[in-house]
């Protein structure tokens, strides 16, 4: 047994080559895998169990997803000093190469730093959040995750969108459930000239209330809106808590179902174009004479 252990010793204790300085043993090329493995399987652990207590303490999704980046920086950072230390490498071994590749970086990867950067600063000042519904050059979608290059984003038809960082801190961009999920819609219609006015719009504010998802404050408003070319136009505004485009679209088909059942039990035409074409009879038609 102590053959053996010895023998095990001077196997590790080999040198095997020396670099900068620094001889390098066969324990170390040991060593090196054998940290990495231990201290990457010891990092997901603790993101883990760090995570699940987050969760069950109420943390939001935004706060538990910082706390990963900045916990597997730090562990990451730890790691790669305890290697090296192991090794017996000192850090100024790394200066001059350090110095190159930031040299390379500010020439060629401009645009990965500026969203790296870009995405650490959404992910500190939380303008964007993970679960907002957010509206960016007319693509409406909810944010599921943001990364440190770019955010990942659901469009309402489901496709996946990768916005970069820098896009959303550089351009205007509409995030619906910044403050809360309040959002005010819409519904148009259009009615026949001759229609009740003021019973069309005690039907259109009573189609409005009897929805369960509209908010009773801020009231909803009926405004009449226009005297249309073919139709008296009418306009429900009204408040809903939404996070999604669907549900919007939902709720005003189920105001507009509303609104034509009662248009017809109270007889009232919801309009349609129409043009009148009249015909003067004094007009005759005249046949052209053929010259022979």
């Amino acid at each position: 047994m102590e053959e053996t252990i010895t023998q095990l010793k001077s196997f590790l204790s080999q040198e095997l080559f020396t670099l900068f300085d620094i001889t390098f043993t066969s324990g170390d090329l040991v060593a090196v895998p054998l940290i990495y493995v231990v201290g990457i399987w010891l990092m997901k652990k603790l993101a883990h169990i760090a995570t699940y207590r987050l969760r069950s303490s109420g943390a939001s999704a935004d706060t538990i997803h910082l706390f990963k980046r900045l916990f597997y920086i730090i562990a990451g950072a730890i790691l790669i000093v305890t290697t090296l230390d192991v090794m017996n490498v000192p850090l100024t071994a790394f200066a001059f190469l350090s110095g190159a590749v930031a040299i390379g970086v500010g020439f060629g990867a401009q645009n990965i730093i500026n969203n790296f950067i870009s995405g650490w600063i959404l992910m500190w000042e939380r303008p964007i959040r993970i679960g907002d519904f957010l509206e960016v050059d007319g693509a409406r979608g909810t944010v599921e995750t943001i990364n440190t290059r770019s955010t990942r984003i659901r469009r309402v038809d489901g496709v996946h969108m990768l916005i970069p960082n820098s896009k959303l801190l550089e351009n205007t961009v509409v995030n619906w459930t910044l403050i809360d999920n309040l959002t005010r819609t819409s519904v148009r219609v259009g009615v026949a000239y001759g229609s009740d006015c003021k019973l069309t719009a005690r039907l259109i504010e009573q189609a409005t209330r009897q929805q369960e998802d509209i908010l009773t404050e801020p009231k909803p408003v009926v405004i009449f809106d226009d005297f249309g070319d073919n139709a008296l136009m009418f306009e429900s505004f009204f408040w809903v808590n939404a996070t999604k485009e669907r549900d919007l679209r939902v709720i005003r088909s189920q105001v507009r179902f509303t609104i034509d059942e009662l248009f017809a039990e109270h007889d009232i035409v919801i309009a349609f174009p129409q043009r009148d074409v009249h015909l003067d009879g004094t007009l005759q038609l005249v046949k052209p004479s053929r010259n022979t």
